[in-house]
């Protein structure tokens, strides 16, 4: 009955990293549709921006895991955050929409921070307190969308609405993960360890296709990307709806991913371990697919009802500033791809509909990927565990690759309320799959025997 509880020692290294790491992108997330909208992007192709950054994520993180197994988590961490360094700083030199493309393809091809980041938390935990452990790096992002929101409304209001400054305070956080990985963490995968990992072959697509053949792991691995699709598309085109629906500029979308950012950091850095040891990971994951599709549902049907003191003309005048600026266009109201609400029907409670269902959408989405990315964990041999989780990664950002394209033509095509009410379809669809499909595996055994422990004592 020995390391019943997590060992917060070995994790805060991780933790503190993966969240000064996060605060980069966390500052650019509310403000990268908002900054495309600027250089006159469409919704469709505000989602193929969207979808650059996991495209590319979808060929580096697999390799990168595998290359963690291999040589160890600390190398693989302090690359890709050169990467995501290097990114930001072409995010903020850019005068083009398709500058700001090959900044977000520059960051996603050495995107494996998080892939290898949960490696390191599996390394560093025990089955029984694995999911509170990879709760913990979700708990990290919750508070880096505390923190970066405010962190861009700040620098937002300092800089005159220049969208350039958050991008540059958002390198400085990468260079700042990059300098405590190489001087703080330690390496969390022995070297005896990672022997092992070099007999087995390189991670390639076909890898990824014998994963889904394992009984054990292939049906959760399906559910990763396919809840993804929905959850992705939610996660990209947010600020965009809010900017339709509400009128809400980017000082406007960082108060809605604060007050998400608090709903997850509750979830995942404390209520999820306490959920997983009293159900279990596989009704954790049923319950997150069933409150997700509510929230996502709900979220379709905001009411399009901008704040009292809204005006069409100055925030159509806010977006056109930056093209103004950066390509030396003349801004008119008329030249807005996506359309923002007219200055009739003024009221709060389109904001208070979008918070509430922000509620559900947020503990669902807390759930979910810990408590499967866990179960993967569970279900494989402890040498795998990197390689199983960058393929899990890999899977996830097809997914986010994917998502932004079809929910931006569906946006496009079919209005605002298509991709998040055909998200809540597609989530509960998702629950009744899951709950006929996924069956307890070996990790059912380990909780079971630990109940009648405690029990008899």
């Amino acid at each position: 009955m020995t390391e019943e509880k997590l060992d917060f020692k070995r994790i805060l290294p991780i933790f503190v990293i993966v969240l000064v790491d996060l605060l980069g992108l966390t500052i650019i997330i509310p403000l990268m549709p908002l900054y495309a909208a600027a250089f006159g992007a469409s919704a469709f192709m505000i989602g193929l921006l969207g979808a650059a950054y996991p495209a590319m994520q979808f060929i580096g993180a697999p390799l990168l895991g595998r290359l963690s197994d291999r040589y160890g988590r600390k190398p693989v961490l302090i690359v890709s955050q050169i990467g995501t360094f290097i990114g930001f700083i072409i995010l903020a030199l850019a005068g083009n929409l398709w500058v700001l493309f090959i900044a977000r393809l520059v960051d996603g091809i050495s995107g494996a921070n998080i892939a290898t980041a949960q490696a390191a938390i599996s390394d560093s935990t025990t089955e029984k307190t694995r999911t509170q452990g990879l709760g913990l790096l979700g708990a990290a992002f919750g508070l880096g969308f505390i923190a970066g929101p405010i962190i861009a409304f700040v620098s937002l209001a300092v800089s005159g609405n220049d969208y350039r400054v958050p991008a540059l305070v958002a390198a400085f956080f990468s260079l700042a993960s990059v300098l405590l990985t190489t001087f703080w963490f330690k390496e969390t995968l022995p070297v005896e360890a990672r022997g092992k990992s070099d007999k087995k072959s390189p991670f390639t697509i076909k890898a990824m296709f014998d994963a889904l053949k394992q009984p054990a792991v292939g049906l959760l691995l399906v559910l990763m990307f396919a809840q993804q699709i929905a959850f992705g598309g939610f996660e990209q085109f947010l600020a965009l709806f809010t900017l339709n629906r509400l009128g809400l500029n980017a000082s406007g979308n960082s108060l809605i991913f604060i007050f998400v950012g608090i709903i997850v950091v509750a979830v995942q850095g404390g209520l999820i371990g306490r959920w997983s040891r009293k159900y279990g990971d596989r009704k954790l994951v049923y319950a997150g697919l069933a409150i997700l599709a509510i929230g996502l549902s709900m979220t379709a049907f905001t009411p399009r009802q901008p704040l009292p003191g809204y005006s069409q003309a100055e925030l159509a005048a806010e977006l056109q500033m930056e093209s103004e600026t950066r390509i030396g266009e003349h801004p008119t109201t008329d030249g807005l791809e996506v359309d923002i609400p007219p200055d009739d029907n003024k009221g709060w409670l389109g904001l208070v509909w979008i918070l509430i269902a922000m509620i559900p959408a947020s503990i669902g989405g807390g759930i979910l990927q810990p408590s499967v990315n866990s179960l993967l964990s569970k279900r494989v041999e402890k040498d795998e565990v990197g390689g199983v989780l960058g393929i899990s990664s890999a899977f996830l950002s097809g997914a986010n690759a994917i998502a932004p394209l079809l929910m931006g033509v569906l946006f496009q095509a079919f209005g605002s309320t298509a991709p998040f009410l055909a998200g809540g379809l597609l989530m509960g669809l998702l629950f009744i799959f899951a709950v006929r499909m996924i069956r307890p595996g070996k990790e059912a055994n380990a909780p079971q025997g630990l109940a009648r422990g405690q029990g008899g004592h």
